[in-house]
Order: structure tokens, then sequence, then C-alpha cells
């Protein structure tokens, strides 16, 4: 197979779309995403309450959803460009609960994109979208990347 074709920062669009391979969500990351977390609240890890709450079963952990449209999206966009930093999430928001057997994929879309003043680097805005199978956003916000040129 044909390594893909890395993208520069004048290569990228705003408006331009990657989307990741789908990932269904396990008991196993529930409970892996517990432990490292230390959040074992009951809407979480026990099920015999969750099924009296309006969802009726356990759900993921917000921050989880977060981590993992991180992760998914890290290789979307194969850049030439070498990355500086991550600098930070915003405007983040939980639209529907992560359940065990979901299945998600991100959709990145450049939202922005501009040199810094010394012209030496560059800051793509992403637009994370983690979707659910049936199309519907289970969370979504910004996260900015800055880049050398």
């Amino acid at each position: 197979m044909a390594e893909a074709r890395r993208l520069s920062f004048e290569d990228l669009a705003i408006g331009q779309i990657f989307t990741s391979h789908g990932r269904t969500l396990t008991e196993t990351d529930l409970s892996l995403y517990s432990m490292l977390t230390g959040d074992w609240h009951p809407i979480h890890a026990d099920e015999d309450f969750a099924r009296t709450t309006k969802l009726g079963q356990r759900m993921f952990q917000g921050s989880f959803g977060i981590a993992l449209a991180i992760a998914l999206s890290a290789d979307l966009m194969q850049l030439r460009n070498p990355i500086i930093a991550a600098l930070g999430i915003r405007d983040w928001s939980f639209k529907s609960p992560l359940v065990i057997a979901d299945t998600v994929h991100v959709e990145l879309e450049i939202a922005d994109k501009r040199v810094t003043s010394d012209g030496r680097r560059a800051v793509i805005g992403r637009r994370l979208r983690l979707l659910k199978s049936d199309k519907s956003v289970a969370q979504e916000g910004t996260a900015d990347l800055m880049v050398g040129l």
C-alpha cells in the first residue's frame, strides 16, 4: 500500500474535512478509563444504579469522549510540517452520552489557519466532531495545533 500523501500547511483549506475510522466502545474501555481517572461514579460503574436513571444504562465519562476524539484525530492530517504543540481545547460541548457498544468516529474540519507574527510557525484551528454511527454528534469542540513552517 502506498504511503498517504503528506500535506503542508499551505495545502490545507478552511472547510476541508478529514474522517477517521470507526471505533466501537467496550466494557473494557469504560473500566480502563475509570481506573485511569479514578472516576467510579455509579453512573459509570454501577449497572443497578444506572438502570434507575433516565438513560437506563451506564455511560462513559464526558472526558473520555474528549480523549477519544483527540486520539482518533491524531493521524487524520498527515502533515509535512513539524507539530510543535497542542494549544488547547475550547468550546467543547457534550451533545449526547456515550455508552457501551456505541460506534463512533471523528470528523475533523479545518476551521481556521494562520501564520504567527514571527512567520516561523502557524496555527491550525481544528473543529472536531465525535459522531455516532447514526451521524448524531456526541461531542464537539475546537482543538488548535501549532506547526512549524
